[in-house]
């Protein structure tokens, strides 16, 4: 059972995680995009810490949507409107919820996911953070067919995120900025899908420590 506490201290790790790579995140940009993911990132989750107080005694759904507009108001770049809209969709999954069972958790990723796509238009294979989300996600609902329960099912999607982060490396950019560089896009990991997959370990952490 994943709680709203489980949720805070996600995005209280998230922001720690982020900041710790914060150089590394801007690396990876640098090569294919503005240098600028990993300062977005650090940025728009040092944010979210400052306004965590005003929202944290609300629902999971109210702490995911007060965190996807923190992060849509406070982030530039792509990552601001793809990350808030993930966040946003994810928490008007599960209005009203204090707790999440494994299969709903999924359920609201997933929401999250599909708000990506819709914000972003990108698809499997376009060197974007979906590259790391969609097997992440399709390894979680594998698992948990198979009666695996929630830390299981999460190994298996950071396991799965994790290859499609390393995936990206010889794709050609078909979305964003890395698009303009053509066939100089290759050979380089996204730093969105590297982003992404942080999140997700971030997520199996906590949840692996309480």
């Amino acid at each position: 059972m994943v709680t709203k506490d489980h949720i805070i201290q996600w995005l209280q790790k998230m922001a720690a995680v982020l900041a710790e790579n914060k150089e590394y995140l801007t690396q990876l940009d640098s090569a294919i995009g503005d240098a600028d993911h990993g300062i977005n990132m650090e940025r728009g989750f040092t944010k979210v810490m400052e306004k965590l107080p005003t929202f944290a005694d609300n629902d999971i759904g109210s702490v995911m949507k007060s965190t996807g507009m923190t992060l849509i108001s406070s982030v530039g770049g792509a990552s601001g409107p793809l990350y808030g809209t993930f966040f946003m969709r994810a928490g008007m999954k599960f209005n009203a919820h204090e707790t999440l069972s494994s299969a709903e958790l999924h359920q609201m990723l997933q929401a999250g996911v599909d708000g990506i796509i819709s914000r972003g238009r990108a698809q499997p294979g376009d060197k974007t953070m979906i590259d790391a989300w969609t097997p992440a996600l399709a390894a979680y609902g594998t698992a948990l067919e198979s009666g695996a329960d929630t830390l299981a099912a999460l190994t298996a999607a950071v396991e799965a995120a994790e290859q499609g982060m390393k995936d990206t490396i010889p794709m050609l950019a078909k979305k964003g900025r890395a698009s303009y560089l053509g066939e100089r896009s290759i050979g380089h990991q996204d730093p969105g899908a590297t982003s992404s997959y942080l999140m997700l370990q971030a997520l199996l952490d906590v949840l692996s420590i309480t």
